[in-house]
């Protein structure tokens, strides 16, 4: 009970903070998220609500990365395992922190991402920007950034990945 209580309690605080780091305009800033052991920064003007996992319903016929289906105060929205999707997938069990992570309704688009814990949020001012190295990648993957720890982050848009044409046509 006290693990569901202090769950609230982070989900609470970054859901302040989240709101906050959006009406202010200052650099970028990030949600940071752990996904098959890799930090990913969504953008806060794209990131929606965090919720806890919900049961699902499976949906036929669809990828692997297509969870199903799951009842989010009172909305049904399409889960996606982002690690899955993105191909990084480890055959560990889901972990015990995972969360759902929602796009933000500007977007339109009635998805959430299943990530494996949240890791608060990232400012420009805690990270420094790698310099690409050219390879090709999609759309929605960003730029690369290092934290002072020397971990990296991958940016990952919301918007570009709303709009990518393999993730649409399971989910859009």
């Amino acid at each position: 009970m006290a693990k569901k209580e202090a769950l609230r309690e982070l989900q609470s605080r970054l859901a302040e903070r989240l709101q906050a780091a959006r009406t202010q305009q200052r650099g970028s800033s990030w949600l940071a998220v752990e996904v098959a052991g890799r930090g990913i920064l969504f953008p806060l003007k794209e990131a929606g609500e965090i919720f806890a996992l919900a049961p699902l319903v499976p949906v036929p016929h669809t990828h692997r990365w297509f969870m199903g289906v799951a009842n989010l105060r009172g909305h049904l929205h399409g889960v996606v395992d982002l690690a899955g999707f993105l191909g990084v997938k480890s055959g560990e069990a889901m972990p015990q922190q995972a969360q759902l992570v929602g796009f933000n309704q500007s977007l339109d688009l009635n998805c959430v991402l299943l990530v494996d814990r949240l890791a608060g949020l990232r400012g420009d001012d805690q990270l420094t920007r790698e310099p690409d190295d050219g390879s090709p990648r999609p759309s929605f993957v960003g730029a690369r950034y290092r934290d002072a720890g020397g971990r990296l982050w991958q940016e990952l848009s919301l918007a570009a990945l709303a709009g990518d044409e393999a993730f649409l046509k399971i989910v859009g």
